[in-house]
């Protein structure tokens, strides 16, 4: 049998064949990206599946009311991700809607989104400066985001 390529990591493999048209191979990394691919799949085309795994996200969540408060305290660095990319989102999502919608609606629907936890600027000297770690947040939310340090230097001498 010859060999085919894994749509998840490229490598190629020998199928098994009792599959009838092998797509992935056998490594844990790449059946678990089967498996998501298949769960899309279903979520987008089984109305009744997509009910199913709604209900059981709410029921989890109700079993589990304070994982995402834990998280986020464990995860400062991911939360505060999450928030960044957030905005990124909002702001792509308001420029969107923003021929359907007044302006005092715009205010209101972005205050309501991402605003716990938001970081106060210092104000120094007339110019706003916060130091600290900051995202560099690209402006497609799906790609990496850089982490940086900003440190304010001040002028020993003029």
């Amino acid at each position: 049998m010859e060999e085919v390529s894994c749509c998840n990591c490229g490598g190629y493999f020998i199928p098994d064949p009792r599959q009838k048209s092998p797509r992935y191979c056998s490594k844990p990394v790449c059946q678990r990206a089967r498996k998501a691919a298949w769960q899309r799949g279903k979520v987008r085309n089984d109305p009744d599946y997509k009910a199913n795994q709604k209900q059981c996200q709410k029921e989890w969540c109700e079993a589990h009311p304070d994982y995402w408060k834990e998280y986020r305290q464990k995860n400062p660095d991911q939360a505060k991700r999450n928030r960044d990319l957030q905005r990124v989102r909002n702001l792509k999502r308001n420029s969107r809607d923003r021929r359907t919608c007044s302006l005092q609606d715009r205010r209101v629907n972005a205050s309501m989104i991402a605003k716990m936890d938001a970081s106060k600027s210092r104000e120094t000297s007339g110019h706003t400066f916060s130091s600290g770690q900051f995202w560099l947040v690209p402006v497609i939310a799906k790609m990496d985001a850089l982490k940086v340090n900003i440190y304010k230097i001040t002028a020993c001498c003029e």
